[in-house]
């Protein structure tokens, strides 16, 4: 679903509201959130992938200029439009035009009349009617007015669920990293064909790709990416819908290909994409692309390999593999490593060895006290794989520090055998342990 609208009249404040209102149960799209531009938003029965696009038209901007660049890529992909207007300002110059344009796609426009905050200024509604959209709903976003009843008409207007499609067999592999690295090449390397559209130039590929593939017995479903850019560069139009779709290639994934460029090291924009992976709990193998451009020297060799992982501390679990795609180097190592992560990432250890584990490490490196009362472990538990993840509970959750919590899960990732799976540790709290529990 598509937040439209002029510059100023309040569509973030309406996404900022609607996604963290009473009504709505949010699940963030880790990384790209931050910038404000998509969340998941589920209420009822209902759930949609929330898109806040930029001003449609205002100051100095053209308006086909916008609808080109903007409107046509935001709303192509969407079920139903948000078109939100300044119910202060009443009907400007433009929005006639706008409301033509969306009217020609043929989904669902809710006019969505903002910053109505006072009963003297629904005497402007009547005013938008002129427009010819019979969807009207006024609201104050900044306060959080009239936004039940805007999302019990977006779900009467949103289609059916859709059924999907039986996912492919296989190992999903999201292929990821800047423009240019190489994504492409690699999967038409391991292809022995030119299946991808491969390209030097930089966002060749504006789409998610799945593409099936075996390798020595195992079967994959390898994912071409879009290259991201910095958050600056996807501001509109059609790159922005391509940082879209590689956000929902790598939620679909089990484990994440993360490409590097030997010459240009770890980059900001590739930070930007490991928060992605972290984030989203992805295991994730490195590739530092372009190694036949490196001088044959060990040390400086040594040295570029640093300089392209430095800042990776965080996600130390990640092997990383200097490669060439230019000539092979390295390639066949690749998806031996893509099945151990897999592997690593879906184990499932019992309780039993669970509790076994955790008390062995809690008594032999105690936790410290909180507010001189010891910290208690009683129990621990894996409610989930993909990655691991591990449930503790404790006497006092916040008593529990961070560097003690990161030894944890050290020790887990150390005894389990975990070396290439993220690890999640989550803390509750308990005043004792329930008897007879299993």
């Amino acid at each position: 679903m598509a937040i439209i609208g002029r510059a100023n009249v309040g569509k973030s404040t309406l996404f900022n509201r609607l996604t963290r209102s009473s009504q709505a149960l949010v699940a963030n799209i880790p990384g790209v959130t931050r910038d404000r531009h998509y969340a998941s938003l589920t209420w009822d029965d209902h759930s949609v992938l929330l898109v806040d696009t930029g001003g449609l038209v205002g100051g100095e901007e053209d308006l086909s200029g916008m609808v080109r660049q903007q409107a046509e890529a935001a709303v192509e992909e969407a079920d139903a439009i948000l078109l939100v207007v300044d119910g202060r300002q009443g009907p400007q110059t433009g929005d006639a035009e706008v409301v033509d344009y969306l009217r020609r796609t043929a989904k669902p426009i809710l006019l969505v009349v903002n910053k109505i905050d006072l009963p003297v200024l629904e005497d402007r509604l009547p005013e938008f009617y002129q427009f010819g959209l019979a969807n009207l709903y006024p609201v104050s976003a900044t306060h959080g007015l009239g936004l039940s009843g805007l999302l019990e008409a977006l779900g009467q207007v949103l289609p059916l669920p859709r059924e999907l499609p039986a996912p492919a067999p296989g190992i999903r592999v999201a292929i990821v990293g800047r423009p240019n690295v190489g994504k492409s090449s690699l999967i038409n390397y391991f292809l022995g064909e030119a299946r991808l559209l491969v390209s030097p130039q930089p966002g060749t590929t504006r789409d998610a790709i799945d593409t099936l593939f075996s390798w020595e017995g195992v079967d994959y479903v390898l994912v071409d990416t879009a290259g991201l850019r910095r958050p600056s560069q996807v501001a509109r139009g059609l790159e922005r819908q391509m940082v879209l779709k590689t956000i929902k290639a790598l939620s679909r994934a089990e484990v994440a290909v993360l490409m590097l460029d030997a010459a240009e090291g770890l980059t900001g924009q590739d930070l930007r994409i490991i928060g992605l992976i972290e984030d989203q709990g992805k295991g994730c193998l490195v590739l530092v692309n372009k190694w036949d451009l490196v001088r044959q020297d060990v040390q400086e060799a040594r040295t570029l390999l640093d300089k392209a992982t430095s800042g990776l501390e965080f996600m130390a679990y990640a092997p990383v593999l200097p490669v060439s795609v230019a000539t092979g180097f390295n390639l066949r190592r690749i998806f031996p490593l893509i099945s151990a992560i897999h592997t690593q990432t879906g184990i499932r250890v019992g309780t039993g060895e669970l509790n076994r584990l955790l008390k062995t490490i809690t008594e032999r490196t105690p936790p410290p006290r909180y507010r001189d009362r010891p910290v208690k472990f009683f129990y621990l538990t894996q409610p989930e794989i993909h990655p691991p993840t591990f449930v503790a509970f404790v006497n006092q959750p916040q008593g529990v520090p961070d560097h003690y919590r990161r030894f944890l899960v050290k020790q887990l990732r150390e005894k389990l055998g975990l070396t290439y799976a993220p690890l999640r540790l989550l803390l509750k709290g308990r005043q004792r342990r329930i008897q007879g529990q299993k």
